[in-house]
């Protein structure tokens, strides 16, 4: 069936103005002032978008899609994700990892959960690997892996700056991305390196020494948890004004706010305001990994569970109140991963790409509806779509 967004003020995510938006085959076939459809002729449903603003589904491109976590042995194993956790939080793309645990958790299962959450109705990707170097693909090659597997569009969550790490050598990751990056060429992928940021001193020494002392440019790193601690953020703007991209996380707790974490949103703002490019910034959720706590000597201490919903809620607080431009707060979860990570026909609102759309109030911006590849997920706050054991 054809859908009809009508009299919506849209941002795509720049300020596009009212615009009526035709959806016709899970794609946006047209985008004009005013559409007008002779009643009768044909089968359309119209959505009536007055007082509400439209934008490109949300990308979240870090959460732990078939679980994570088991920092606090086999218990604390995070159970895979469901579709209406992601749906709820206006998410219509995300990007699976492995976290601390690459060995019962596999590239195998990652892979099949995508594919499963695809069906579904979202659209998925996923990034070779796990904190672990050597780096477990699913055919014994990163390069294979990207060039083989449509699914597989970068590597990682590589751990840096962790005592869970393997504690990699320059050599390894210079290695590794290298293999990465002709991957991505020869397959017209990214082939990027998402690289966890722990709490380390060293912060982004070692990504910096590779840009510094090789032909790899600073742009095939993405490196996630920029905000996890206030010398980290620092290093963060630094390494954002040089070029690179910088993903902040919106999964947190108030005690790691207290042990010196950047809200999301906060960290958005001093970012643009000390001059970072504002399509070198990412947020993402960190979904369904586990918020681990340590104590003074590494010990596991408890924990909680990262949401995908928190992603356009920092965004949401961005806007309202850290005064960030409603067009450079919503890049963040939308153009900028979709072109970081070479996601066709993603991020934006143009004819010709895919229909994924949210629609917002406009008085308080709290999601209404939700358009996955032209199906409707949520209407009117109304969850349409499940998942198959919801």
């Amino acid at each position: 069936m054809l859908k009809l967004i009508k009299n919506g003020e849209v941002y795509g995510p720049n300020y596009m103005g009212k615009k009526d938006i035709l959806i016709t085959g899970g794609k946006i076939g047209y985008i004009k002032n005013n559409i007008d459809l002779a009643k009768g002729f044909l089968d359309i449903e119209v959505i009536d978008a007055k007082n509400k603003i439209v934008v490109p589904g949300f990308i979240d491109s870090h959460v732990h899609i078939c679980g994570g976590g088991g920092e606090g042995s086999f218990k604390t194993r995070t159970p895979e994700i469901q579709l209406t956790d992601i749906t709820k939080g206006g998410v219509t793309t995300v990007i699976g990892v492995i976290g601390t645990d690459g060995t019962t958790r596999t590239m195998s299962n990652l892979l099949a959960k995508a594919k499963g959450l695809e069906e579904e109705g979202l659209s998925t990707y996923v990034h070779t690997g796990s904190y672990q170097i050597p780096v477990k693909t699913v055919t014994g090659s990163i390069q294979d892996d990207l060039i083989l597997i449509e699914k597989v569009i970068g590597v990682g969550e590589i751990a840096l700056s962790d005592h869970r790490s393997s504690q990699p050598t320059v050599i390894d990751i210079r290695k590794l991305t290298a293999e990465a990056r002709v991957g991505g060429i020869l397959s017209g992928k990214a082939g990027v390196v998402n690289i966890h940021m722990g709490d380390s001193d060293t912060k982004t020494d070692m990504l910096l020494d590779i840009v510094n002392n090789s032909d790899i440019p600073i742009t095939q790193f993405i490196p996630t948890h920029m905000n996890r601690n206030t010398n980290l953020f620092k290093a963060a703007i630094e390494y954002g004004k040089l070029g690179g991209f910088i993903d902040f996380t919106t999964s947190t707790t108030e005690k790691f706010f207290l042990e010196g974490e950047v809200k999301a949103p906060k960290a958005l703002k001093l970012s643009l305001q000390k001059g970072v490019s504002n399509k070198n910034i990412t947020f993402s959720s960190d979904g369904q990994g586990s918020l681990p706590g340590f104590d003074e000597n590494g010990n596991y201490i408890g924990l909680q569970l990262g949401k995908v919903a928190s992603l356009y809620e920092a965004v949401k607080e961005s806007i309202i109140k850290e005064k960030v431009k409603i067009e450079d707060a919503l890049r963040v979860i939308t153009a900028n991963p979709a072109e970081i990570f070479k996601l066709k026909n993603k991020g934006y609102i143009k004819e010709k790409m895919d229909a994924d759309i949210v629609i917002l109030d406009k008085e308080n911006l709290d999601i209404d509806t939700v358009i996955a590849r032209g199906n409707l997920m949520i209407d009117k706050k109304e969850i349409i779509i499940k998942g198959t054991f919801e």
